[in-house]
């Protein structure tokens, strides 16, 4: 086992961007140590047991994993790593929408079926319009990958190798980091397909379409809107990526900590040297102290004295979450259930309004092993919408908070009863978690789902900081929230402290430069 008084890296947090940019570096030959506060691994995508059942605790919809080559930047990480997992594939999901209930599937054309019988062949012709006008910029939002980015000179060596793909984009390149918006004005007028653009950029970032740089969606189309596409489940729960990442830690000698507590990052001469853990433990590292909390809560762990880096704290915030999550009896459930239902209830509202969007995961339907037999798992959530404020100041353990769970928690049982009638005679695992439940278990600034950084103002920051030694990844820092977001600030941040010719070594390992 590696000596902890000979760390090359200490990385704060086991998300998704902690794991990925520790198992790189790991897999790079640096002695890296992971430090996560809670027990269980994976940030806001772990998995955790309740009688015999297992339950995401976040994200719940995948795509680009089971399949390589991919685009998918956590694809390439596993690649880099050299880890995978099982995964089930499908391709339909349920909505009830305010236009009615129905199926939608991905792939280049089904969802014209839906949007025929909803508004007509005029709005199918914005559709294809769009599709045609999202196919360059997916190809110029697929053209440089994640992989190969770095910020300084080496990146004449890494991204040099992609300037002929660059190059032929380079008309689109620039629209990339717009806002979502500014690519559809003037191409899309319809208000069913308006609202179903929002909510495709609330789902995969937490903003509407102003707020969501364009790239994001091109990824998305590209990935989601293509022949013979099909989304992906990992076979054990969104826990089981994180274990994948973890193998790919461990077997190149990194480590990682479980309920060690970071208190405090130690400075000295003016430089990040280590890490003051809850027991007062002292941990030191030689190049840099990597962290995977969130912007506030990597400054509540600075010296007070660190003034400019702690104003980061007014940076918008998303709001958070609230979840159910059940097990239940499934005998006799309706034949065509989904494993997945996006529920809205009033698109006049916006998809950013608290409780309006609610998803529905059923992924033991895809995945039995998640569930006793004849039993099956159910996460209803509200995706970043929930005010922080209803929730401030309350006693976990008090009335007022049970109360606020049940009253918070019905428009989920709703959503969920459009779907499965009987569902609350149905449960015999029930559990509610709120902002505070985020703020304490994933030690998240107020519950919050990650910065509101709106395209038109700006975009995420990259990974270094004004400290020197100290580099932050996850979604935080660029590209921003998400999965495929969060695995991509893994490679920016481990490619900072790595020379460029293991970087390129790498890309050719992966298929990135065939």
């Amino acid at each position: 086992m590696m000596n902890e008084d000979n760390l090359d890296v200490i990385i704060i947090g086991s998300g998704i961007g902690g794991l990925s940019c520790g198992a790189l570096l790991a897999q790079y030959g640096l002695k890296v140590l992971v430090c996560e506060s809670h027990t269980l691994p994976g940030g806001a995508a772990h998995g955790f047991q309740r009688q015999g059942f297992t339950f995401d605790s976040g994200p719940s919809l995948f795509s680009g994993l089971s399949y390589s080559p991919s685009p998918n930047p956590l694809r390439q990480v596993l690649d880099a790593v050299g880890e995978d997992l099982g995964w089930a594939t499908y391709d339909t999901w349920g909505c009830c929408l305010p236009e009615g209930n129905f199926f939608s599937s991905v792939g280049a054309d089904q969802f014209c079926d839906v949007v025929r019988e909803l508004r007509g062949e005029s709005a199918v012709r914005e559709w294809r319009t769009l599709q045609q006008r999202m196919e360059p910029l997916k190809e110029a939002a697929i053209a440089l990958p994640a992989a190969a980015v770095r910020f300084d000179l080496g990146a004449l060596q890494t991204v040099g190798q992609f300037i002929p793909k660059l190059f032929k984009q380079l008309p689109y390149l620039t629209q990339l980091t717009g806002s979502f918006s500014q690519v559809i004005q003037g191409q899309v007028t319809d208000s069913f397909l308006l609202n179903w653009l929002d909510l495709m950029c609330f789902l995969l970032a937490g903003l509407p379409a102003d707020g969501i740089i364009a790239a994001e969606m091109a990824f998305m189309f590209g990935e989601w809107y293509r022949p013979d596409v099909v989304l992906d489940y990992p076979i054990g729960g969104s826990g089981a990526i994180a274990d994948a990442l973890i193998r790919g830690l461990t077997k190149h000698g990194g480590q990682i900590r479980l309920g060690a507590h970071v208190e405090a990052i130690l400075i000295d001469q003016n430089r990040a040297a280590g890490v003051r853990l809850q027991t007062g433990e002292e941990l030191r590292c030689r190049q840099a102290v990597i962290s995977n909390a969130s912007y506030w809560d990597t400054a509540h762990l600075l010296p007070s004295s660190h003034t400019r880096y702690r104003k980061k704290q007014a940076l918008p915030e998303c709001p958070s979450f609230m979840h159910l999550h059940l097990g239940i009896d499934g005998h006799d459930l309706p034949h065509d259930l989904a494993c997945h239902y996006i529920v809205v209830n009033d698109w006049q509202q916006g998809v950013t309004a608290p409780q309006n969007i609610v998803l529905v995961s059923i992924p033991s339907l895809l995945d039995p092993s998640l569930a006793p037999e004849n039993k099956q798992v159910i996460h209803v959530y509200t995706p970043g919408n929930e005010p922080y404020d209803l929730w401030q100041g309350l006693d976990r353990k008090s009335s007022d908070y049970a109360q606020l769970k049940q009253r918070r928690a019905e428009v989920m049982w709703q959503a969920l009863e459009r779907i499965i009638p009987d569902i609350r005679s149905r449960c015999q695992v029930s559990l509610v978690g709120t902002p505070l439940t985020h703020e304490r278990f994933l030690r998240r600034h107020r519950g919050t789902y990650g910065p509101a950084i709106q395209a038109s103002k700006g975009l995420f920051p990259g990974p270094q900081t004004s400290i020197s030694g100290l580099l932050c990844c996850g979604d935080s820092t660029f590209p921003g929230i998400g999965m495929p977001a969060v695995a991509a600030s893994g490679f920016l941040t481990a490619h900072t402290l790595v020379p460029a010719q293991q970087q390129l070594a790498m890309l050719r390992r992966i298929g990135c430069m065939n």
